[in-house]
């Protein structure tokens, strides 16, 4: 009887971003990736979203390392974060650590980790796990599969994925492999990317976008042209330079990350431009408008990023006017959409043209649509399915597509985040669960729970209402007050009928809870606060933070 396999998914399932599961065999364990999150709108003041890393923590010493798919942030932006409570080496590509050192190294904690650049195609040894680096296709370069030989049979993570035949370094997700994976060993389980599950046909290629920016460059040859995409999108970058030296423009970069990264890509190769053509943000504004192309950062309207600066008029660097054209090419990350639109109106008041993936098709997505994904399980023809990244819609599809293509519906598993299945002799099965609450980043790591966030949303949506009391501990009477302070919950000069009705209810509260006995500050601020809080409520059917203040002399 083999040894059995346990995976626990941390983040990732049922949404967008925190990507990190952990495989463990022969009890050690490997980390698959460490992503963060962006917040929602009502996670009021969060900065970022990451996996519960309670279950790391308490199991540190059973942890060999951690291969990263790729280099995007959800899948490697929380290593920043977990490495400040853990070591442990990190396995990838030269790109994938590259990216993934530049925020580990602004936190200071290149010493937590050992950066392992691996090739496409390596199989190597970490612990006991036999891992194979398999080549895909995605938006960023040098992205793998994880292929992992156990002693349970093959199991397959498809990372971030797509089957485009004609990518811009012609480096195709190796399909050949997969189906002699499948032909020879046999596949015991595939955990499949889901993002664009739910999007029929197949994902447009990305030379495709690079014949639209070819024209759009062509079309506005007369003014300064302002891109802006994500920093980590290389091939993206490739073919703005492309369009832009083809028209007889010099680049600029605008953001450190845009900067740094472009400058990571042109060390590794992965990026051909002459370095005559790439000049400094400072110098492009001595140049005509039509002889500069600048890549900037934002193009998800971070509030911060280069680009929200500008279209706020706050970039030190540039201005934006009547000459410019600005392309976003980007979608907007599910929960983005108001700070993009609020770019977009920005950059339109301040006279620019601007051209998004709603007017052209200046996007092409990193992840395989349902054609794809049927393709990509008839040729691994797996025994059992996971479907992985994604929100809950998008995992369903994804198991319809994979019961579509013969998977045995019985041998689909849907799980959440905190789920874990063990691998046997007799198949998969849910074995046990995990912590798996999101933790929240706001300036620090772990300074922000459930409760502070949900004492946010109700300030933000109600309110909030300050009682002061002020009681004399001798004769038991109210001394001063009930003095009422409001924030969020009426405009307290429009509305001083109402805060004098509310004194005196607060008031003749307090004043039956003498009489009655309560003397104590908690039993005192008890009854402000129900007082208080039955008056708001049913003379204006809000509910705002109710805070009593109760002083004795």
């Amino acid at each position: 009887m083999a040894q059995p396999i346990r995976i626990y998914f941390l983040g990732g399932l049922g949404e967008i971003g925190r990507n990190c599961m952990v495989i463990e065999q022969q009890d050690k364990l490997l980390l698959i990736d460490c992503g963060l999150m962006f917040p929602s709108a009502d996670m009021h003041g969060i900065d970022l979203v990451l996996a519960d890393f309670t279950f790391l923590r308490e199991n540190a010493d059973r942890i060999v390392g951690c291969v990263a798919t790729h280099g995007h942030e959800d899948h490697v932006g929380g290593l920043q974060f977990l490495l400040r409570e853990l070591s442990f080496p990190l396995f990838g590509s030269a790109l994938t650590l590259g990216l993934a050192r530049n925020r580990i190294e602004e936190a200071g904690l290149s010493r937590q980790t050992e950066f392992v650049a691996v090739t496409d195609g390596e199989r190597r040894k970490i612990g006991p796990f036999d891992v194979e680096f398999l080549p895909v296709t995605h938006s960023v370069p040098h992205a793998h599969a994880i292929v992992l030989h156990t002693p349970q049979g093959v199991i397959i993570h498809s990372g971030d994925f797509k089957l485009d035949l004609t990518p811009v370094d012609n480096r195709r997700t190796n399909l050949s492999r997969l189906g002699e994976l499948a032909m020879s060993d046999g596949v015991r389980l595939l955990m499949c990317d889901s993002t664009n599950a739910e999007e029929a046909g197949h994902a447009p290629s990305e030379k495709n976008v690079g014949k639209v920016l070819k024209q759009l460059f062509i079309e506005h040859a007369d003014r300064r042209i302002i891109t802006a995409s994500f920093a980590s999108h290389i091939h993206r970058i490739q073919q703005i330079i492309e369009a832009a030296v083809g028209q007889g423009r010099v680049v600029a970069t605008l953001g450190r990350s845009m900067q740094k990264n472009v400058r990571l890509a042109i060390d590794l190769k992965l990026l051909n431009v002459k370095a005559s053509s790439i000049i400094d943000i400072d110098d492009a504004r001595d140049l005509a408008p039509e002889k500069v192309c600048i890549i900037s950062t934002g193009s998800q309207g971070e509030p911060m990023s280069a680009l929200s600066l500008l279209s706020r008029g706050e970039n030190k660097f540039v201005k934006v006017g009547q000459d410019d054209t600005v392309i976003l090419s980007s979608h907007a990350i599910p929960g983005n959409e108001y700070n993009v639109n609020r770019v977009i109106d920005g950059l339109l008041r301040a006279g620019a043209k601007v051209v998004h993936s709603g007017i052209a098709d200046v996007h092409a997505t990193g992840h395989a649509q349902a054609d794809e994904i049927k393709t990509y399980v008839s040729i691994i023809k797996p025994e059992w399915f996971v479907p992985i990244h994604g929100e809950y819609r998008h995992m369903l599809a994804n198991a319809a597509l994979a019961e579509t293509m013969g998977v045995a519906k019985d041998n689909i598993t849907l799980v959440s985040n905190g789920d874990v299945l063990e691998l046997t002799d007799k198949g998969l099965s849910f074995h046990s669960r995990v912590p798996a609450q999101n933790l929240y980043v706001d300036g620090i790591v772990g300074d922000v729970g459930q409760g502070v966030l949900r004492d946010r949303r109700v300030l933000a949506e109600e309110g909030v209402v300050v009682v002061v009391v002020t009681v004399d501990s001798e004769t038991n009477r109210v001394l001063t007050g009930p003095e009422i302070i409001t924030r969020g919950w009426v405009y307290a000069p429009e509305a001083e009928d109402l805060l004098d009705e509310a004194c005196d209810t607060v008031s003749r509260a307090v004043e039956r809870a003498l009489a009655e006995g309560v003397h104590d500050i908690d039993g005192l601020e008890k009854e402000v606060r129900r007082a208080a809080g039955k008056f708001v409520n049913e003379r204006t059917k809000r509910r705002p933070m109710i805070v009593p203040v109760v002083m004795t002399t």
